[in-house]
């Protein structure tokens, strides 16, 4: 597997993640919980900030992979 396709995948990982992660701890400060034993509405829109957050990471982190490098 060729580095930037590593690299490239990676990126997009990392990117998922930590706006997933981000995602879960708004909605732990907005006291919702994504882990309740029943299904409600705050708990879907703990899941909704979780997804939300994990797609906006992966998207940013596609958009800087895809943001040219300048050569100094």
């Amino acid at each position: 597997m060729p580095k930037s396709r590593f690299s490239e995948g990676f990126a997009e990982a990392l990117g998922f993640l930590g706006g997933s992660l981000a995602g879960f701890w708004i909605g732990r400060w907005l006291e919702l919980d994504i882990f309740a034993p029943v299904y409600g509405p705050t708990t879907l829109v703990a899941i909704f900030l979780v997804s939300l957050g994990g797609g906006l990471g992966l998207h940013v982190a596609k958009a800087w992979r895809a943001k040219p490098k300048s050569n100094r």
